[in-house]
């Protein structure tokens, strides 16, 4: 069966469990020996059955001290006890004067202990050889076991058994086990229900602890679809969302590696990822079995009921990137804002496939609203450090900004005045004036570094034209942006980092180069995207064309450009001649990182 049927169970909780059992144990056996103190016939007055039942009870005494004293139960430990509860009901009821009376208890109640530490067949077993004993015990008295031992017991002056042989005629025997059976089936049944609800909630709880506002989206989101991984027995996740009333499809990709995870990787966009992920389908979750045109499929609505005849054609396109031979699907909504669907490669199941069909779709809508708020958290978080970052520019540029400004109008005033007098401090002045500027221009750049850059695909050309167009309105240097391409299909982040590194390059160009004229190429062939920032100015103290591997173990280049172009997985190449300018060229692959599954 499916390994998540059966929850965990901590040593304490199996302590726990043998108490409750240790504790009814002698609570049965003093029972029935109270009825039969009341009603001696019970047990045909047998003295016998009086000696067996008090046995059981110090039995039971002793069990329970054990596990009292006793640090952790064994599974030999258990295991002996359960045996003993078998037997003490078969010898009990050798003294019986009837199939019903208090009796039947002592069968109810190793068939409830079974069902109570374990699960279906297990307590089913324990039916099997219950029954077992009582007819191996049938066959003894028919050979005349009983007669004999009666005759050893009556030569050496001792009570008799008094065997009751009614019991044992195979009618009565015959009745007697079908309630066993019967029973057993039915408390096995229950329990492994019970322990699968028990188990289902425990991942449950467990998949939700894994949402935590610190680890940030990506790694709560890592974190959940790795416990997807680990219960349905999967070797590969894919999670493809989609913001409400938006085009782009953001696509994660989970493998296990060797050892455990490895991380959640999100893919480059593509045109075609919501006809390959989110697909339009009646079914809310969906099990497809083969990787071709004898497919079978199983769906569920988003009520949880089996949808027929469904095909399975909406998974041609993914089948043709990745490879599997069976794959669970299953949607979600995340407060009408964001829907999506998960996929598992090759998962492992068991039992009722419905049934683990509807546990997937409960497991995905219970963690939904905790992955939001995770998300919102995230975005709340972000905007009010973007409001502050922002306040912070207003007040820098509605205080020091002006003032420093205004100084500067009021010292270039005094360098005039101090001109036409040909005064010895015009120069000074002059100087005064220059740093000046240079603090607003600083304090400008400080200010545009601290505004959250919404920057994608969508609007990257924009965002690099204003920037280009504002770098030479306050510097004076003559600056362009061309861009050879139409379209561009990056990932966000990478499109931030690239605004920021055209940031630090024109800042750089302004403190270091002493450039007249820079200009900046976006460009792409079939493999890569490439971004080219030249100028005409100093140059680094270096000559020659070097990659960033060469650069780094020369400990050259711009540092902070170097970092942001190793976290977007790029390559920097840096042209220097000293005198002449410089050119860094940024190239960033294209391709997605999981194309056709690789």
């Amino acid at each position: 069966m499916f390994s998540r049927l059966r929850a965990p169970i901590i040593p304490g909780e199996v302590r726990r469990i043998e108490r409750y059992l240790a504790s009814a144990r002698v609570f049965l056996a003093i029972s029935a020996l109270v009825a039969i103190w009341m009603d001696p016939s019970e047990l045909g007055y047998s003295r016998w059955g009086f000696g067996i039942l008090g046995l059981y009870i110090v039995h039971g005494i002793v069990v329970m001290l054990l596990l009292r004293f006793r640090k952790e139960s064994t599974a030999s430990f258990r295991l002996l006890v359960h045996a003993s509860d078998i037997i003490w009901p078969v010898l009990v009821i050798l003294f019986a004067t009837g199939q019903g009376g208090p009796f039947l208890l002592f069968f109810v109640f190793v068939l409830g202990a079974s069902a109570y530490r374990w699960g279906l067949w297990e307590t089913f077993g324990t039916s099997v050889a219950t029954v077992s004993l009582l007819w191996a015990e049938s066959f003894a008295i028919k050979h005349g076991v009983a007669a004999h031992i009666d005759e050893i017991l009556t030569r050496h002056g001792w009570y008799t058994l008094s065997v009751r042989t009614a019991q044992f005629e195979p009618k009565h025997l015959f009745m007697l086990s079908a309630y066993l059976l019967v029973m057993g089936l039915l408390l096995g049944y229950l329990a492994e229900q019970q322990k699968r609800l028990r188990a289902e909630r425990a991942i449950i709880a467990r998949v939700l602890g894994r949402a935590r506002v610190e680890a940030g989206l990506t790694g709560t989101l890592q974190a959940i679809l790795g416990e997807l991984l680990t219960v349905f027995g999967s070797h590969r996740a894919l999670m493809a969302s989609q913001e409400t009333n938006k085009y782009r499809v953001f696509v994660g990709d989970l493998e296990t590696v060797e050892g455990g995870l490895g991380q959640l990787r999100w893919l480059e966009s593509s045109p075609t990822d919501r006809e390959t992920y989110l697909y339009e389908s009646d079914a809310d979750v969906s099990q497809v079995v083969g990787n071709g045109d004898n497919n079978r499929v199983v769906a569920l609505d988003r009520n949880g009921v089996r949808l027929r005849q469904l095909s399975s054609q909406p998974l041609t396109p993914l089948s043709k990137l990745y490879q599997f031979d069976s794959l669970l699907a299953v949607s979600f909504v995340f407060a009408q804002e964001w829907w999506g669907r998960i996929f598992l490669l090759d998962p492992t199941l068991g039992g009722d496939r419905e049934e683990e069909l509807r546990f997937l779709q409960e497991l995905v809508r219970q963690v939904g609203p905790a992955v939001y708020n995770v998300y919102l958290l995230r975005r709340l978080r972000q905007r009010a450090g973007a409001v502050e970052r922002a306040r912070v520019a207003r007040e820098l540029h509605d205080g020091a900004v002006q003032s420093l400004i205004a100084m500067e109008m009021q010292v270039d005033v005094v360098r005039r005045q101090s001109a036409i007098d040909s005064s010895p401090v015009t120069a000074e002045l002059g100087r005064i004036q220059g740093l000046l500027r240079e603090e607003v221009l600083k304090l400008r750049e400080l200010m545009q570094q601290m505004k959250s850059l919404d920057v994608d695909s969508s609007n990257f050309f924009r965002f690099m034209e204003d920037t280009v167009e504002r770098f030479q309105r306050e510097t004076g240097i003559g600056a362009r942006f061309v861009a050879e391409i139409d379209q561009l299909h990056m990932l966000q982040r990478v499109c931030r980092e690239l605004a920021r590194i055209v940031q630090e390059a024109l800042v750089n160009v302004r403190k270091h180069s002493g450039a007249r004229e820079v200009l900046l190429r976006m460009s792409a062939d079939d493999h890569c995207y490439r971004l080219t920032i030249e100028d005409n100015g100093r140059g680094f103290p270096f000559s020659g064309r070097f990659s960033q591997a060469e650069l780094e173990e020369m400990g050259k280049g711009p540092l902070v450009i170097r970092e942001r172009v190793r976290l977007i997985e790029g390559e920097l190449t840096i042209e220097s001649n000293p005198g002449r300018g410089a050119k860094l060229e940024i190239t960033v692959p294209r391709h997605r990182e999981a194309a056709y599954g690789q």
